[in-house]
């Protein structure tokens, strides 16, 4: 089956031309008319997608469960989303909800997690999902004649909204290959690929799998800064850089390259039409073109508070509606965004400088014995805070590394300890959970 000739959905060895697949979502859609809360253990199979599109198609509200959660996660999500029947394989089980307040108004109810406290449940609305797809379908140059690859979970705003929802809305094909791994990216022949930095990475480090996808019409990465050498092993090797893209569970997508941009590294486009983007920086008042601040935005995309979560809502938002994103950012004078990264991990202050633990990182990733950083600041009584580097690396040469940072940044920039570790900690997505590094 030619998956881009026909729109079919294939999840690993599952396939279901467009049309068929419809047909079975109209008839699974009975089994859900009586539940207004549904959760589906989004395990990576195409029983997962009929049954996440049949709970929307009844007009459920439908809570992706992670196949990966722990017992404690996976009860508090099924209790505090007030799911009256979860799907697991294709088997239907009613669920005792113990929360007692009206369901989301919502058609997907995701759970993100914050650093201190419960996932909390973010209620996305059809009008928010279609604004999103109908710009990014624009921004990407994304057509029914398209076939999207990608590996993702199927809980999370890139591997469902953007890698299930979108192309049966754009009405292109998909291949979703189980697992994001280069050896199935190459063999998927897509013309659109999806992936996060640990996956691009993986690829442009498998010159082979890298070359494959040179036929591909657009890479697009997301959910994190896409590290310099997996950018310049993929110009290299697959003769394109992926476009990058910014958003959150909260707001989906609301930055984004286009697909006729120029690439340039960690840099993540303009806003998506209906969505505004504004910098708040340290001193107040308006950013000026380069420099850093706080990023909020506001538009169509953006979700209206978390379900159930006043407290939690009123501070998520400023006084005039616009959603703190907790990300530091800059824009140049094209309206070009740059995401430094969280706030509370990513923007470090020593010595009076302000720095940008992503320039660090890819300054140490150019190292030949380097294929892992992430760096953050720690407590210093100097310097109010010091630059130290968690390495996984192929030598233990703390001074040979600050050495190297020193010469191709600034000074101050240069890391003050290098821990070497034999991984780092990652979540689902493969980003690195920088709150669990730490001696």
């Amino acid at each position: 089956m030619d998956e881009r000739l026909t729109g079919a959905i294939r999840i690993g060895d599952e396939a279901l031309p467009r049309d068929d697949f419809l047909a079975l979502v109209l008839t699974r859609a009975s089994q859900f008319t009586d539940h207004p809360t549904v959760a589906v253990l989004a395990t990576p199979s195409l029983e997962t997608v009929v049954c996440i599109m049949a709970g929307i198609e009844a007009g459920a509200t439908v809570v992706p469960v992670s196949p990966d959660a722990g017992a404690d996660e996976r009860n508090h999500v099924l209790q505090d989303s007030g799911a009256t029947l979860l799907i697991e394989d294709g088997r239907s089980m009613d669920v005792v909800p113990r929360t007692e307040r009206p369901p989301a108004d919502a058609s997907l109810l995701l759970y993100t997690s914050g650093t201190t406290g419960p996932p909390k449940g973010v209620p996305i609305t059809s009008e928010a999902i279609d604004s999103c797809l109908a710009g990014l379908s624009d921004a990407w140059e994304w057509t029914p004649d398209d076939l999207l690859v990608h590996g993702l979970p199927l809980n999370h705003v890139h591997g469902l909204v953007l890698g299930v929802l979108g192309p049966l809305r754009v009405g292109s094909g998909l291949h979703h290959t189980v697992r994001p791994t280069p050896s199935a990216y190459a063999a998927a022949h897509g013309s659109l690929y999806f992936g996060v930095p640990t996956v691009w990475s993986r690829v442009a480090a498998d010159p082979g799998a890298a070359r494959a996808l040179a036929g591909a019409r657009l890479l697009v990465s997301g959910s994190a800064a896409l590290p310099a050498p997996a950018f310049d092993g993929l110009l290299h090797l697959a003769g394109q850089a992926p476009v990058e893209r910014y958003g959150m569970t909260e707001t989906l997508i609301t930055l984004a390259a286009r697909a006729g941009d120029a690439r340039r590294r960690r840099t993540v486009g303009r806003p998506l039409p209906g969505v505004e983007a504004r910098l708040v920086p340290e001193r107040g008042g308006s950013a000026a073109p380069g420099e850093l601040g706080e990023l909020e935005v506001r538009g169509r995309t953006v979700f209206a508070g978390y379900d159930g979560q006043p407290a939690a809502t009123a501070a998520a938002f400023t006084d005039d509606g616009w959603f703190r994103t907790g990300d530091i950012a800059s824009i140049d004078a094209d309206g070009i965004h740059r995401i430094v990264g969280r706030a509370s991990t990513d923007l470090i202050k020593s010595g009076g400088y302000r720095i940008g633990a992503g320039e660090v990182e890819d300054a140490l990733l150019s190292h030949p014995s380097v294929t892992e950083a992430a760096v953050v600041g720690e407590p210093d009584d100097d310097l109010g805070q010091r630059i130290v580097a968690y390495v996984v690396a192929s030598s233990s040469d703390e001074a040979l590394l600050i050495r190297h940072v020193a010469d191709r940044l600034s000074s101050h920039k240069r890391p003050r300890v290098i821990v070497f570790v034999a991984a780092l900690p990652r979540n689902s997505m493969g980003k690195v959970d920088k709150t669990r590094l730490g001696r």
